[in-house]
Parts: C-alpha cells; sequence; structure tokens
C-alpha cells in the first residue's frame, strides 16, 4: 500500500510519517522505515523522516512526544522532529481545531525539510467512522466522501487497512505503541463511535459495515470530485470580484442545477473570506433568488453577508457612473447595461484570529 502511495505520488525523493506513537501511526512508521533503510522505492531514492506533533491537551504529552520520537529514531528515521503546538479555541470545535493546528504544523515542517509528501496512518476503520458521522450530521457529499487518499502532500496509504492489522503490525515489529485515553473518551463523538456505533452495527448487520461504509466513501469521492470540477469551472465563468465583494448573476445562477448552484454559492461565500455554509444557510442564501422574504442580506459562517441587488438597483448605479463608464469602454461606446440582479457577498467583519 506504501509502495503504490508513494508510486502515485511521483517518487517523492523525501518524506515524512506523521506519528502521535499510537498504532495506526507507529504501524506506518515501521513499513517507511523500511523503504528509508533500502533508501528507494522501486530504484527512485528516498529518505524517511518523522513529525511528532505535541498538541498539550493532556498531561504528560511532551513525555508521551520524546517517547515516541525515541522509537521512531530506532527505525532510523532521520530526522525525528518534535511539534509543539497551540489548539485555539475557533468555535469548530476541539477535534478540528486540533487537527488543523496539527495540519499546519506538518506543513510547515515539511517546507523546512523539503519532503515532497506527508504519510498519516488513518485506516479504514477511520473512513468508516466519519462515514457515519456525517450520516449523523446529515452532511453532504462532500463530507460522506470521507479522507482523501491523497490531498496535497498529505498521504493515506492506510485507507484499505483494518486497524487490527495495525495492531499486528506494531506487535510482529516488537513496538509498544501509546493507546490515546481520548479514543475511548465518551465526551467525543468520534469515540462514542468507535467504541459503541460501529461494533454494533457489526454485531447486529453482520460483520463487513466497515468495509462497506468506506466503499461507500470511495464511490462519493468519485461524485464529489466531479461536481466540485464542474462547479469550480461554473464560478469561474459567472463571479465578477470588485474589490471584497463577489458577485453572482442572479438568472444564471437561478439556471443551475441545485446541486451545482449550492456549491457555487458556497465557493463565492469562501472566496471572500468565509467559511463553508450549513445547508440550511446555503437555501437561505439561494432563497434570496427566489425573492421570497427580504433581499437580505442574509449571514453566512464567517462573518460574510449575501443580499440581492435588484436590476433597477444595478441600473440606477450604472446611471450614476455611466459618464466614467463611457470613457472606459471600447470606441467611446457605453458599457452594456446590466440584464439581470445580482447575488452579492461581502465579508462585514475581519475573520477571528
Amino acid at each position: 500500500m506504501l509502495q503504490n502511495a508513494l508510486a502515485d505520488a511521483g517518487y517523492p525523493g523525501r518524506v515524512l510519517v506523521a506519528c502521535s506513537g499510537g498504532p495506526d501511526s507507529l504501524a506506518l512508521a515501521a513499513v517507511a522505515s523500511y523503504f528509508g533503510r533500502r533508501g528507494h522505492v522501486d530504484g527512485h531514492p528516498v529518505s524517511v523522516g518523522a513529525v511528532v506533533v505535541d498538541h498539550q491537551l493532556q498531561p504528560g504529552s511532551a513525555g508521551v512526544a520524546a517517547q515516541t520520537a525515541d522509537i521512531l529514531r530506532g527505525l532510523g528515521l532521520s530526522p525525528v522532529d518534535i511539534r509543539r503546538v497551540d489548539v485555539a479555541s475557533t468555535g469548530i470545535g476541539p477535534e478540528a481545531a486540533a487537527r488543523d493546528a496539527r495540519h499546519a504544523a506538518l506543513e510547515e515542517a515539511a517546507a523546512q525539510a523539503g519532503a515532497g509528501a506527508i504519510l498519516l496512518g488513518h485506516t479504514l476503520d477511520d473512513q468508516a467512522e466519519q462515514v457515519l458521522l456525517g450520516l449523523a450530521r446529515g452532511s453532504g457529499t462532500r463530507s460522506l466522501a470521507g479522507m482523501r487518499p491523497v490531498r496535497g502532500l498529505l498521504l493515506r496509504p492506510f485507507l484499505g487497512l483494518r486497524r487490527a492489522d495495525t495492531l499486528e503490525i506494531c506487535a510482529v515489529e516488537g513496538l509498544d505503541p501509546w493507546h490515546d485515553p481520548s479514543n475511548a473518551d465518551p465526551s467525543f463523538a468520534r469515540s462514542r463511535t468507535r467504541v459503541e456505533v460501529l461494533p454494533m452495527l457489526e454485531e447486529k448487520l453482520g460483520p463487513g459495515v466497515a468495509e462497506s461504509l468506506a466503499r461507500t466513501a470511495a464511490i462519493l469521492q468519485l461524485d464529489a470530485d466531479y461536481l466540485d470540477d464542474v462547479a469550480n469551472s461554473t464560478y469561474g465563468q459567472l463571479a465578477e470580484q470588485s474589490g471584497d465583494e463577489v458577485s453572482l448573476p442572479e438568472k444564471a445562477l437561478g439556471e443551475l442545477a441545485p446541486a451545482i448552484r449550492f456549491r457555487v454559492i458556497a465557493k463565492a461565500a469562501a472566496a471572500v473570506g468565509g467559511q463553508q455554509p450549513s445547508y440550511q444557510r446555503l437555501l437561505a442564501a439561494e432563497a434570496l433568488l427566489r425573492r421570497q422574504g427580504s433581499a437580505g442580506p442574509v449571514e453566512l459562517p464567517g462573518g460574510v453577508s449575501a443580499y440581492r441587488l435588484s436590476l433597477a438597483q444595478i441600473l440606477a448605479g450604472e446611471g450614476q457612473n455611466q459618464l466614467a463608464g463611457a470613457q472606459d469602454a471600447p470606441n467611446g461606446g457605453p458599457r452594456e447595461a446590466a440584464r439581470c440582479g445580482k447575488l452579492v457577498f461581502r465579508l462585514h467583519k475581519p475573520p477571528q484570529k
């Protein structure tokens, strides 16, 4: 699996293993160390280092990080870097905040080491849990598609491997992994899914539930990628940016298929500095196109306001600037008048630091 992942990534000359000391990432480090000792993958030179991220969220985390680093050095990985991060309270939840801090640390470490790939130890069980959490939250296609095998520098070669297999790898290699107590903490939804929900589904529905959920994610990734490609192309054709505003033509936006229209609206919100809107917020923004309720503004996550400018308002504004427009237009002619209203997105407050 790792060999194929590195081949698909173009055989990066230097890779880093992100290792917490848990069984999944420690097993991945052990497999990666094999290629590090050989010095090549399919004849392509490779060196393997590691990064241990200390989130400083639990007592004794520094000791766990140091012990993990020692194990990784014993496997022959070099360099082994310990990165301490501060997990800020951003309102997106502790797990998401820790992930953002971790990914930022990993990318910084990769840049400093000149690494072309960062290896993550997520398994098929993690993927199944991700899909179940997305279902429970009523998420869309992208969320149900789970974790990508490849995302930028991040590679997840073990997404086809069960968690029990990583425990076996550690046992065969004589490694004693650290078991994160938060993985069994019922206060976290992911922990409850791991310890209670998925085992219960396997018991009641029979074996193979985790594999089926992971297969669902793989299928939905293809669908989500296609819809995102169409939405990106459509957004590029429709969006007009002026200063800190992005506008979309009302008529063309309303004619799009809903799956594309919602994605285009979300991209416009992100383009001015907002966050991914929930389905309810997308519905509220889309209601402006149907002229339901007021012309806005509709508040979207991240401090973004969406509102509708009618054709009359646009024409009135163009009339005030007609002389300036005539001077700027080719051959001295006036600019073409607007033919429909617009949905406008504006960041009305700076993002929180």
